[in-house]
């Protein structure tokens, strides 16, 4: 995801500095132009340095951390945040930075690396006013829109709804497409017909030719998602919001971790489904497909 962010912003003729844990994956982006930097302290004389990592850990570390972003005498002026955390560990960063005399912006961004390749990702803000219409130009270099939902960490929740949401859908459509499947009806017609109702959603359609092909290469994987309802979860308790339907999804991830697909594509909530149904699932292919074959 990174790599597509930084993708966006060379693409639009800003000056980009890249670091990565895994060096390989930094030194990918110089055919665009991008410098690429031995340690992080050295992106911390930048204006504004963008962080986009996996888990709450990994933030504080490469904020917080010892050779982070703040370790230095060198402070960026301003951190903008894009991965999916607690709100907890988000207010912790923010003020440690502020402490240091450096702005933070939390942006997460909705969309997988290839919708951040074309640029129909979006982005949700929340910082000072003042930060976030300094940031914005970056950010809407990244992504088609972005929202500012608030000054403080506003856009935590958000993501988190957002990615709640996400998994209520795949599973959604995991259960009407084994049931009409199992009933003789064929993957590809039940989808197309779905896909032309109102109730069609452009993740659904987008995703449609890999529920034919059962292809579960990483999007977004299994576990990564089971962290996000781990999160989301966290803050309904919190907020003391019953959340039924979310709760059993959380399970259905667990379960399909437990079946082998950790590190494939949350869409492997399908194949549980159809596993648990008692259906074998079977690569399939459009009209259209075979048409062209």
């Amino acid at each position: 995801m990174g790599s597509a962010m930084a993708r966006r912003l060379l693409a639009a003729e800003h000056k980009v500095a890249v670091w990565n844990r895994t060096r390989s994956k930094a030194e990918a982006l110089q055919a665009d132009g991008a410098t690429v930097a031995d340690t992080i302290g050295e992106l911390a004389d930048q204006d504004v340095v963008f962080v986009m990592v996996s888990t709450p850990k990994d933030l504080e570390e490469v904020v917080l951390g010892e050779n982070g972003l703040l370790s230095g005498s060198n402070k960026p002026q301003v951190i903008v945040d894009c991965s999916t955390v607690n709100t907890e560990t988000s207010k912790k960063i923010r003020d440690a930075v502020v402490a240091a005399g450096s702005e933070f912006l939390a942006a997460p961004i909705s969309g997988n690396p290839h919708m951040v390749d074309e640029g129909t990702s979006v982005m949700v803000a929340s910082g000072p006013e003042e930060t976030y219409e300094k940031v914005r130009p970056y950010l809407e270099a990244i992504g088609k829109a972005s929202v500012h939902a608030g000054e403080d960490e506003q856009s935590r929740l958000v993501k988190l709804c957002h990615n709640l949401y996400l998994g209520l859908i795949v599973q959604s459509v995991s259960e009407v497409t084994t049931l009409a499947e199992k009933a003789g009806v064929p993957r590809a017609a039940f989808l197309e017909f779905l896909n032309n109702t109102v109730l069609g959603t452009e993740w659904v359609r987008r995703r449609t030719p890999d529920m034919l092909s059962l292809d579960l290469t990483p999007t977004f994987t299994t576990e990564l998602l089971r962290k996000d309802f781990d999160l989301g979860l966290a803050a309904a308790r919190e907020h003391e919001v019953t959340m039924p339907l979310a709760g059993s999804v959380f399970q259905l991830l667990q379960a399909a971790i437990g079946r082998g697909y950790r590190d494939d594509d949350f869409l492997s909530l399908f194949a549980v489904e159809a596993a648990s149904s008692g259906l074998t699932l079977e690569p399939q292919t459009t009209e259209s497909d075979e048409s062209q074959s």
